[in-house]
Formats: structure tokens, C-alpha cells, sequence
């Protein structure tokens, strides 16, 4: 009796739970980094909006005509424009595994950063040299907060680049490089396109008003 219910038992099927909501690897990191980029969306909508109400407030002080060199800002989105054209020639690099080439892409769109960020912080220095500082009037305090701001995500973004080149020169074009690139490629493209939106917002409309 013994062993014909142990033989029932062993023919007896066994059943395992399936996990019903496997993820994708890497699935929480992305969806973490897109809820970070909407947050960074809020954060220049709302300065954006600040300057689009204080914007006209000059306290008898300079006004965007006085102090903005259009040349010049066309020539520095250029340079961000150039560097998001350099960034995408790196993401083609890392889809055909080129490890090197990769990264030369890389310590490209750093260069171009660099040039961009350079030319921001002349013109900063050229404002305060004249007086033009973010207490002089609202128009400025908001000015050099929300061009500022977006200064500051580029320069994050430059180093994130130096680390990407470093991991990948370590450890390669791995699974976790790759989703890294996605999205330092994500962020940088955002970065470009808030800075349109600066450039026609605050420098092109303040000449014309």
C-alpha cells in the first residue's frame, strides 16, 4: 500500500507558479529616468512662466536690446545643435558595437558642450561687467534663472558623458552601457530642445519687443 501511494504521488503533475508580470531588464531604470524628465519639464515650464510675467519688468534698467548679441546666441545654439548631431553619431556607433569610435563620438559632443557652456558664462560676465546682474531687475532675475538653469543640466550632462566614456572603456558596450547611452541620448536631446525654446522665447522675441 506503501508504495502504490507513493508511486500516485510521483505521477501526480506538479504545478509552479508563473510569474504573470516578468519585466523587461532594465524596464524600472527607463521608466524611472522618463518620470525624471517630466519632472524636468515642470520645472522649465514654471521658468519659462516666470519669465514670461517678469520678463518686461526693467526697473528703469537694460532691456533685452540693450543686452543681448543675437550673433553670438545664434552662434552658441549652433554649437548645441552640433553636439546633439555628434551625440546621434554615437548612439549609431554603439548600435554597430564600436567600442572606440563610441566614445570618440562622445568626447566630441563634450567639446561642443564645453564651447556652448563658454560662451554662456562670456556673456553672463559681460552683463554683470556692465551692471546688468540678476538684482538689477526682475527681467534679469529671471533671465539668469532659467538660461542658468539650463547651463547647469548641460554641464551635468558633460560629466555624465566623461563617466560613460570611462564605464565603457572599462567594461564595453554591455547591456547596462547601452541603456546608459539611451539615456544620456534622451536627456541631451531634451536639453536641445529646451534651448530652442530659449532662444525663441527669450532671445529672438526680447529683440522684437
Amino acid at each position: 500500500m506503501r508504495g502504490a501511494a507513493a508511486q500516485q504521488v510521483a505521477e501526480e503533475p506538479v504545478f509552479y507558479l508563473k510569474d504573470e508580470h516578468a519585466h523587461a531588464e532594465g524596464g524600472s531604470t527607463s521608466l524611472g529616468f522618463w518620470i525624471y524628465l517630466m519632472s524636468d519639464c515642470l520645472i522649465f515650464a514654471m521658468l519659462f512662466a516666470a519669465y514670461g510675467v517678469l520678463g518686461r519688468n526693467y526697473a528703469a534698467g537694460p532691456s533685452p536690446q540693450d543686452l543681448f548679441d543675437l550673433p553670438l546666441v545664434a552662434v552658441n545654439t549652433s554649437m548645441l545643435l552640433i553636439s546633439s548631431l555628434t551625440n546621434g553619431f554615437a548612439m549609431l556607433a554603439m548600435e554597430k558595437g564600436q567600442v572606440k569610435l563610441t566614445q570618440i563620438w562622445l568626447a566630441i559632443t563634450i567639446l561642443f558642450g564645453i564651447a556652448f557652456v563658454s560662451i554662456e558664462l562670456y556673456e553672463f560676465s559681460h552683463m554683470i561687467a556692465e551692471g546688468a546682474t540678476p538684482q538689477r531687475s526682475a527681467f534679469l532675475s529671471s533671465f539668469f534663472t532659467l538660461v542658468g538653469t539650463h547651463g547647469l543640466h548641460v554641464t551635468f550632462g558633460m560629466i555624465w558623458m566623461a563617466t560613460l566614456i570611462a564605464q565603457i572603456a572599462r567594461h564595453g558596450l554591455i547591456v547596462a552601457n547601452r541603456r546608459r547611452m539611451m539615456c544620456l541620448s534622451m536627456f541631451w536631446h531634451f536639453l536641445d530642445i529646451i534651448w530652442i525654446g530659449v532662444f525663441t522665447f527669450v532671445y529672438l522675441m526680447g529683440m522684437l519687443r
